[in-house]
């Protein structure tokens, strides 16, 4: 890419899909299916399927290497990974790099995955996963954070990425953040990676 609303957790091809990263927020139910339920009782216990505003796609395994490779990301890093999907990205990163990882994902059942995924490839005990809104994550830990999310999920996110401790790195699969700058655009195979650094100072352009 998330959900990851859209990281990364991890493309979209115009505008369709989005991020290891794909993120999501549940979407309120209107009134037909308000009055639907309550014609049928017996429905209301079923589980429901949260709606995403991101679909999973997983990110490639050489875009993944890609991110990591232009965060620098190390040791002591703390990756938090925004729509984590199937947990890749920072699960790639405990287990080159030792680095702490923390995806979140609306998806139960894509943390539910990553988990699994975390593990099996024996870093459970650096990498957790979490069903949450990624607009209301505390993202003050990280050091690295990853995307791929949608670009209007990525320009949602701006002020928030803005209001982070300078120098916090970030990267995106596929999309860019608007007026944001890039520091380093890498291209993998036809699918670009963008990467930040958070600027002490953020500019009038961006306020």
């Amino acid at each position: 890419m998330i959900v990851r609303p859209l990281v990364v957790c991890a493309g979209v091809f115009s505008l369709m899909f989005a991020g290891c990263s794909q993120v999501a927020n549940l979407i309120p139910k209107t009134e037909n299916q308000v009055q639907t339920q309550t014609a049928n009782p017996e429905k209301q216990n079923q589980p429901s399927t949260p709606q995403l505003d991101v679909p999973y796609v997983p990110t490639p395994t050489e875009v993944v290497d890609a991110m990591l490779k232009v965060a620098k990301v190390g040791k002591k890093d703390v990756l938090y990974d925004l729509g984590s999907g199937d947990g890749r990205i920072p699960i790639t990163a405990a287990k080159r790099f030792g680095t702490r990882g923390f995806g979140v994902d609306i998806d139960p059942e894509r943390i539910k995955e990553a988990n699994a995924n975390a593990k099996k490839a024996g870093v459970s005990d650096r990498v957790k996963f979490a069903q949450q809104d990624l607009f209301k994550t505390d993202l003050s830990k990280a050091s690295v954070i990853t995307l791929y999310l949608l670009p209007r999920i990525n320009l949602q996110l701006r002020p928030k990425l803005l209001k982070l401790k300078p120098g916090t790195r970030i990267v995106s699969h596929a999309f860019d953040m608007g007026d944001w700058k890039p520091d380093r655009v890498v291209n993998v195979k036809g699918t670009n990676v963008y990467f930040w650094t958070v600027p002490k100072t953020i500019p009038a352009n961006l306020k």
